[in-house]
């Protein structure tokens, strides 16, 4: 139950860092760019913790396999762990079985045609 507020000090972060975002925006200026660049690097290191804390190593590597052939896919999956995550509907890590049925449960269906010969 202590990931609760880690969640929650995660969520208050990136309120003040879009604050700040905002601020410098409306100041206008040069820095903003470099702002955007480093709210970015924050956001995505803050991703890759949560992820690091909600999946296993045989769960990472099979969501880095996905994102070597599908990047767009592997996005897809990591933002709905982190929705799980955020939401408190994950109990423990996930590990590579569940990670097959996450991968399962989000892939498209396929048509797939019977070929019968006679």
């Amino acid at each position: 139950m202590s990931e609760r507020p880690d969640d929650e000090r995660l969520e208050e972060l990136r309120q003040k860092k879009l604050e700040q975002l905002q601020d410098q925006q409306q100041g206008g200026g040069e820095g903003s760019e470099e702002a955007q660049q480093q709210a970015q690097q924050q956001a995505d290191a803050q991703k890759k913790a949560m992820l690091r804390q909600h999946l296993t190593d045989g769960a990472r590597k099979r969501l880095n396999s996905v994102r070597m052939s599908k990047p767009d896919f592997a996005e897809q999956v990591e933002r709905q762990v982190l929705a799980l995550a955020q939401s408190g509907r994950i109990q423990g890590k996930i590990d590579e079985q569940k990670m097959k049925a996450l991968l399962q449960e989000l892939t498209p269906e396929q048509k797939s045609f019977d070929i019968k010969r006679r």
